[in-house]
């Protein structure tokens, strides 16, 4: 049995759990904000992909996102049934569905505008420090997001992180 310090185990040793701690919680802080726009937290992920890309195929929002269709799909009915975007098939490739926004969709990128300042006021960290972790963190997706098993729609991969 290794020594309390040099346990591999520890939960305070991992990677994982301050992230996954530090996603649960983000998420929480962003939950009121986004009520007042009547979205969830992933669906304000979808609308600011849309944003600022335009129409989207459903493959092309999972790959920006690292969800899977599986996951996708039913969001996307839901933002449909809620009349913030459209869905529909590819007609040169019927294979394919497109996402874009309706005017309501667009018309919540106005109130939507303020988010991010709100947030950040939540998180009570200078601006500087906020951009450090933000691409701190959006190195290590890309480092993730080049491992076996990783990509949208793969199964997981056996290396251990």
């Amino acid at each position: 049995m290794p020594k309390a310090g040099d346990d591999p185990l520890r939960l305070d040793r991992q990677i994982c759990f301050p992230l996954y701690a530090a996603s649960n919680l983000l998420t929480r802080l962003y939950r009121p904000v986004l009520a007042e726009l009547g979205l969830t937290y992933p669906q304000y992920l979808v609308m600011l992909v849309l944003w600022e890309a335009g129409p989207q195929s459903v493959g092309e929002l999972g790959a920006t996102l690292h969800l899977d269709s599986g996951t996708l799909t039913p969001l996307l009915k839901r933002m449909e049934a809620a009349g913030l975007l459209t869905r529909r098939r590819d007609p040169a490739d019927e294979r394919r569905v497109l996402i874009a926004l309706t005017e309501a969709g667009q018309a919540l990128r106005g109130p939507a505008a303020a988010v991010p300042a709100t947030l950040a006021r939540g998180l009570g960290l200078s601006p500087e420090a906020l951009a450090a972790l933000r691409d701190a963190v959006q190195d290590m997706v890309a480092v993730l997001g080049r491992q076996p098993g990783t990509q949208s729609g793969t199964q997981s991969g056996t290396t251990e992180i």
